[in-house]
């Protein structure tokens, strides 16, 4: 009687046994391929980059693009320029070793002077050569510099320095009072070689009303260092003091160190 009911008890036993382990074999293989599939979602497919290859860019492109976004104008590589305006000045401000009889020629002028400038241009820095010729009553004064700029773009407007010196020379260029003056005394204005250099600072301002074209203004300051070998020619006097001065003046080396002050307005080329 023992035997006949514990058979089927055993075999009811192993039957849960069975699908108990059928069970835990199931979820143990959906726990395995869970994944972003349930519930209908799937993960989005690897992205592949398709962007077109980047070209190298060469120095030259990149100054260009770099000149481009300071002042908007592009890359300048050559500017001319001319100028107009008034000068003031003095042969003799600062030191005065009888370059000039004062009382014959005027020392001291203004009037209107004239200039123009060229050269090459690299980003902010230009350098070039200038010409000026200053007109006065009693005389001229040319000169002929090199020049170095510092240029500051914002855009279409653009404030600048410039600093440069060369060769002046006074007397080349003869106005009849000038001649004069010397003839009074006896002497040839022509034989009279007032020559030296000068250095020059100043500051101005352009405005590209294209790319290719500016207007604007400067000021700038000058030191003259002059000087003159003494004459040779014999002078008469006739007992006249004044002319028994100069030629006292003239029979020996003169020099001194005179100042400028220039306003001008400028139109510029720029290529």
């Amino acid at each position: 009687m023992r035997v006949l009911c514990s058979c089927p008890m055993k075999r009811l036993l192993a039957g849960l046994f069975v699908g108990v382990a059928l069970c835990l074999s199931q979820v143990a293989q959906a726990q395995t391929n869970t994944d972003l599939n349930s519930g209908g979602l799937a993960p989005p497919p690897p992205v592949e980059s398709t962007a077109p290859p980047v070209a190298p860019i060469s120095p030259e492109d990149d100054l260009k693009r770099a000149d481009k976004e300071d002042s908007g104008r592009g890359l300048e590589f050559v500017w001319l320029n001319a100028e107009g305006g008034y000068q003031n000045l003095g042969l003799q401000t600062f030191h005065a070793n009888n370059l000039v009889d004062a009382k014959l020629v005027k020392s001291t002028e203004s009037g209107f002077m004239f200039g123009a400038g060229a050269g090459v241009r690299l980003l902010f820095l230009t350098l070039g050569a200038r010409f000026r010729l200053g007109t006065f009553d009693s005389w001229q004064l040319w000169t002929l510099n090199a020049e170095l700029g510092l240029h500051l773009p914002f855009g279409r407007l653009e404030p600048y320095f410039t600093f440069g010196g060369g060769y002046a020379s006074l007397g080349s260029f003869n106005t009849s009072s000038f001649k004069a003056a010397w003839d009074d005394v006896g002497l040839k204005a022509s034989g009279l070689d007032i020559r030296g250099y000068n250095v020059r600072g100043g500051f101005g301002m352009d405005y590209y009303v294209a790319n290719a074209f500016s207007v604007g203004a400067n000021v700038t300051g000058d030191l003259m260092f002059l000087s003159r070998p003494k004459s040779t020619t014999t002078v008469q006097t006739g007992g006249d003091p004044v002319k028994e001065a100069a030629a006292e003046v003239y029979a020996r080396d003169g020099s001194s160190v005179g100042g400028a002050l220039a306003i001008t307005a400028v139109l510029g080329l720029h290529f």
